[in-house]
């Protein structure tokens, strides 16, 4: 007998809806009690909890959206037991939302019509890996930081770094990329296949069941279509991932410049040369300030270029003597070098640590990032309006950036309480957005769209293909991953 059938034999009768068009059901007295019973036949006791504590530590990430906690949050070890949950969720329609590590910046995991969060930490087994394919098969427990410990001794390393230590598959789940995603791509060219658990319980392997191949031409692509899906299609239970060799040496530096405008200049300048640089991060004169007080360091309170090169040694001199010249007829100074593995590792600690750095400049604040991305050409353009912006409205808004893909980040530092404040951020973040959709550009880079920008991404994409977005999502998850209030005229979708 399969784990559903044995479930279904503690399970009640369909929970009845409230409205039919998004689903919404009433926990009516008894019924959550005998659906939990069924999850326990497939979990264990120690699979499932309804207790405050966890079902609260669900229900947010680290955004500044209110907490939303689920009715139940479950556990499963395997992708027979995420199968067997969704079919006892999808008989009794309750929403399902998947949960790695819960490091998102935009609300993805709110539970806000309830429902079961699928919390998929216990699944943290590396199952394949090919080394001489350079490719892993990883479960959604597994993190950047535990996969690249896992290959220390390969001569191998996954280079996709949001900064914080996220889950690999909830880092599919978002396209997800950061600062080095200008010379390795972003998740979305990373991933080669997923496994995936649809809203019925199905399982979907969308390159073919164990394919891992570098190309295909073979039909639609799938894989693709879940990358950036942020669980509203499936629950991500395995990733293959590109790997690639560590590099012979690399080596980091910082660049101070006289203002935004050459720091920006000049990042669009050394592109434009073709040095395939690893890393190249902007932090405006408020943003590195942050940095030096909360890591106690000394850089020069000025917009600032943090760089890395990767290669061969005698690949990185040409790399560093054409950077080092663009930077200096932009007005930069000399390089202060960070050659060795400790010290790069505390220069680019400080910069992973820019929010939390940000946080510090108003003790008891929350803070909120944006997210917005503009083809490189017109970066210069909207990163000097955008500061002219936060000043002329007195928004505590410290700007970095992974600019050599275009994308950067205000992390804004508001006092919720305050209505004005509130307002002004707001509409700031409105204004940001749209000069950024008016450069061509997105209103997302790597957040994804979360619960803040649905209105955005319409405006982003236009409503065709919101329509077929729609229905995507009614063919995959038509009794499930639901998450968001349904609103006068608007089909139910969680963009």
């Amino acid at each position: 007998m399969t784990l559903f059938m044995q479930a279904l034999r503690f399970s009640s009768p369909r929970l009845p809806f409230i409205c039919g068009r998004c689903r919404t059901y009433s926990a009516q007295a008894g019924v959550v009690e005998r659906v939990v019973s069924a999850f326990r036949s497939v979990s264990g006791d120690e699979g499932v909890s309804v207790g405050s504590a966890v079902r609260e530590q669900h229900g947010r990430d680290e955004s500044v959206h209110r907490c939303q906690p689920p009715d139940v949050v479950v556990f499963p070890r395997s992708v027979e037991e995420v199968s067997a949950l969704a079919k006892i969720c999808h008989h009794h329609q309750l929403p399902m939302i998947p949960f790695g590590t819960g490091t998102g910046l935009e609300g993805g995991v709110g539970a806000l019509k309830g429902g079961v969060c699928f919390s998929l930490r216990k699944m943290d087994q590396v199952l394949d890996l090919h080394l001489e394919d350079f490719d892993v098969t990883v479960e959604p427990g597994v993190t950047r930081k535990g996969l690249n410990s896992y290959l220390r001794d390969t001569g191998l390393w996954f280079p996709v770094d949001p900064g914080a230590d996220a889950s690999l598959c909830g880092m599919a789940a978002t396209s997800a990329s950061g600062t080095n995603a200008v010379r390795y791509g972003t998740m979305r060219v990373n991933v080669l296949n997923l496994e995936v658990v649809l809203a019925d319980g199905t399982v979907l392997h969308t390159a073919g069941k164990g394919r891992r191949p570098r190309k295909t031409s073979a039909g639609y692509n799938l894989t693709n279509l879940f990358v950036g899906s942020e669980g509203t299609l499936g629950i991500i239970t395995k990733a293959t991932l590109r790997l690639f060799g560590i590099p012979e040496s690399m080596v980091s530096a910082v660049c101070s410049f006289p203002s935004v405008q050459s720091a920006v200049d000049s990042t669009v300048q050394i592109l434009q040369a073709g040095v395939p640089i690893a890393r190249i991060e902007f932090l405006d004169d408020v943003m590195i300030n942050a940095c030096n007080r909360f890591n106690n360091l000394s850089y020069a309170v000025t917009p600032t270029l943090f760089l890395e090169f990767h290669g061969s040694s005698k690949g990185m001199e040409e790399q560093v003597s054409i950077t080092e010249e663009i930077t200096r007829d932009n007005g930069g100074s000399d390089f202060a070098w960070a050659e060795d593995e400790e010290t790069r590792g505390r220069l680019w600690k400080a910069r992973h640590d820019a929010w939390y750095a940000a946080l510090a400049l108003r003790p008891g604040c929350k803070a909120y990032s944006t997210d917005v991305c503009v083809p490189i050409s017109r970066l210069p353009q909207i990163i000097v309006e955008t500061k002219e912006d936060l000043i002329r409205n007195n928004i505590t808004g410290p700007i970095a950036g992974h600019v050599g893909d275009g994308n950067f980040h205000c992390l804004i530092v508001l006092d919720p309480s305050d209505p004005d404040e509130v307002q002004r951020v707001h509409s700031f973040t409105e204004r940001l957005a749209r000069r950024a959709l008016a450069m061509d550009g997105t209103c997302t880079g790597e957040h994804g769209i979360g619960l803040g920008k649905r209105a955005l991404l319409r405006e982003e994409v236009g409503p065709l293909a919101i329509e077929v977005m729609q229905e995507h999502y009614r063919r995959y998850s038509a009794l499930g991953f639901l998450t968001t209030r349904c609103q006068e005229n608007e089909v139910c979708f969680r963009f």
